[in-house]
């Protein structure tokens, strides 16, 4: 059965073409060691009436939008062998360390999700 990881992640609009240069390279890294699928979108319709809407849920501030991310694997095993060697890939490290990303990495949300139904 397939696997998820998801994130949501509130991020400076002014950040945001920055990030989509990070994005595209670590898009590559995941879908040439193995995943299925890699998706990185931008918040365009956010302002909801109804639920939580994802500005509130990811304390997104004054000048930020979201970011709503996710990358599947054909399995829980696969995602876990995939993610050792996309971190230790050499074209993410510039990315890793401190301050590199252009995002508070500890208001970033993630988790792995089993799914449920797929088309």
């Amino acid at each position: 059965m397939a696997y998820v990881d998801g994130f949501v992640i509130a991020i400076p609009k002014k950040a945001v073409a920055r990030y989509r240069k990070i994005a595209s390279i670590a898009c590559k890294v995941w879908m040439e060691l193995g995943a299925v699928n890699y998706v990185e979108s931008v918040g365009d319709d956010l302002a909801i009436k109804f639920g939580v809407p994802f500005l509130k849920l990811a304390k997104a501030k004054k000048g930020e939008t979201v970011v709503f991310s996710w990358i599947v694997y054909k399995s829980k095993a696969a995602r876990d062998r995939i993610n050792k060697k996309v971190m230790k890939d050499p074209r993410l490290a510039p990315f890793m360390t401190p301050g590199a990303m252009p995002f508070d990495m500890k208001r970033m949300s993630m988790g792995g999700f089993k799914v449920l139904v797929q088309a």
